[in-house]
């Protein structure tokens, strides 16, 4: 259903500025569009408004991005000149962090310390993946055959639909723009709804670094501006971040066009805490790993499992640790944690504190809205925190994406490996312990796209990331993203073998 603007608390240049689609290296209002309100979560007040795009307007961003992908001045530039735009572009970004990153505050409620180092950290990936884009990715091939050459060459895919979550809606678009721009595709990003206006800001600020008109454009809206890119015959690719039924359905459209895909989906990740590691140090990680983001991230460690010697002591050193985080406005350098998003992702946060009560779990901290001093429409929610948690219980096996905590109880090292792998996810995981053989061993037994030992929530350029089981298809950095946006061409040259006529084997 369309929203409309239903209050007015915006100033005329935030009206103006950013309230239309991006498409040729222009912001475009079409004719009769419609708008939906954009809160800040932390006030509850309207501040801006999103055009919300049709199909009609999907199909014009993703005609531009086509003209561009077969343009000369695109797909013959060179390497090394496609590497500069990048390392412009991060420059400008991180120029221009301090009005991204309060955009983003604006939008999802995250902290303003938390959304600027992610904003400045994307000069880096630019300037890494301007590296790869002047990398030869292909091989020269040894072959059976006398007097031939085989060689690969890497080649992009053609046009990518990249639709992006709320909660770090910049950072985890540069993930796919970073490699996907390298590899010489262009781009249509569909952001959340949530936070739809400072990934139109970073396509602006794309122009204004000399990205060619249609490389980089920007359609935003509800569910049919998503659902119009991932059903357009004219993407070849979908790179989607969010939810796993979400990713499943973008999955099933995708393959009946057999459009590539690569998902980084849902998680319910387990920090595991054995009886040897530096209890202090797990604590902190634990509550980093789950508390960090408000509990919006989908590597956030929201099963913590404790080994029984140690469960009482750590439940009450975490339990004292959420009832002392500040919860606050989130511009402000006190506050330690901010707001929930959105009402839907709020009311759901809610829902999921009834259900682990009603189950049985044990409330030791928080499971209450936080009241922030001036901010009385914020979407505020305290830490919360349950013990004696079953991995049977829905807060056990249900991704929240909220600030809830579920602490399990386990007695030995098989009983973890087994609990910590039985969900239908597998994204992340943490193990605190003092033993190297046993860090080694129980990475190596966990079922995790990605397993932090004595410590959680890291992530590099350098590095891919992405999920096992229901957490998603593909990896998104390092070299391996270079890959998931780039096909693979083998090539034969004739050394000097000659042609053989096959009907006639005497030649």
């Amino acid at each position: 259903m369309r929203q409309t603007i239903t209050r007015d608390d915006r100033s005329t240049a935030e009206t103006t500025a950013l309230d239309g689609i991006y498409v040729d290296g222009r912001l475009v209002r079409p004719d009769g569009a419609q708008y939906f309100d954009v809160r800040d979560p932390a006030t509850g007040r309207v501040w801006n408004r999103a055009l919300d795009a049709t199909a009609a307007e999907v199909d014009l961003a993703v005609r531009s991005a086509r003209r561009a992908f077969e343009s000369e001045e695109w797909s013959m530039l060179r390497p090394a000149d496609r590497a500069q735009l990048l390392i412009d572009f991060g420059s400008a970004i991180a120029d221009n962090a301090e009005e991204l990153s309060d955009l983003q505050v604006r939008e999802n409620g995250k902290l303003m310390r938390e959304m600027f180092g992610q904003t400045k950290l994307m000069r880096e990936y630019f300037n890494y993946y301007a590296g790869l884009a002047q990398l030869p990715l292909g091989a020269t091939n040894a072959t059976h055959l006398r007097g031939m050459v085989n060689y690969t060459v890497r080649e992009p895919i053609g046009v990518v639909g990249a639709v992006t979550p709320w909660n770090s809606p910049l950072l985890l678009l540069v993930w796919k723009l970073g490699p996907a721009l390298a590899a010489g595709n262009t781009v249509v990003a569909k952001p959340s709804e949530v936070t739809p206006l400072s990934t139109v800001r970073l396509a602006q600020i794309a122009s204004e670094v000399g990205f060619p008109d249609g490389v980089f454009n920007v359609v935003t809206g509800q569910g049919a501006a998503g659902r119009a890119l991932v059903e357009h015959p004219e993407v070849d690719k979908v790179a989607f971040t969010g939810s796993t039924p979400t990713g499943k359905a973008i999955a099933a459209s995708a393959a009946s066009r057999l459009a590539r895909v690569s998902l980084e989906l849902g998680g319910k990740s387990p920090n595991i805490i054995f009886d040897d590691a530096d209890i202090e140090a797990a604590v902190t990680g634990a509550v980093a790993g789950i508390f960090g983001a408000s509990g919006q991230t989908c590597m956030a460690g929201s099963r913590i499992l404790v080994q029984s010697t140690v469960y009482d002591e750590v439940v009450e050193r975490i339990a004292r640790r959420a009832d002392a985080i500040v919860v606050g406005d989130p511009r402000e350098d006190e506050s330690q944690m901010g707001a929930v998003a959105s009402r839907a992702q709020y009311d759901k946060v809610l829902e999921y504190i009834g259900i682990a009560t009603g189950e049985g779990a044990r409330l030791v901290s928080g499971g209450v809205v936080a009241e922030v001093p001036g901010l009385k429409e914020g979407l505020f929610v305290r830490p919360t925190v349950f013990a004696d948690v079953t991995n049977d219980m829905r807060i056990a096996r249900e991704e929240v994406f909220g600030p809830i905590a579920a602490i399990i109880r386990f007695d030995d090292e098989e009983e973890a490996v087994r609990i910590a792998n039985d969900t239908e996810f597998g994204l992340a995981a943490g193990v605190w312990t003092g033993s190297v053989p046993r860090a080694h061993r129980v990475a190596g037994l966990l079922r995790a796209g990605t397993v932090w030992v004595n410590n959680y929530r890291k992530t590099s350029y350098a590095t891919p990331f992405g999920g096992y089981k229901q957490s998603g298809l593909g990896r998104e950095n390092g070299i391996d993203a270079m890959r998931e946006f780039s096909e693979e061409k083998s090539i034969w040259i004739d050394a000097g073998q000659g042609i053989k006529d096959p009907f006639n084997p005497r030649a």
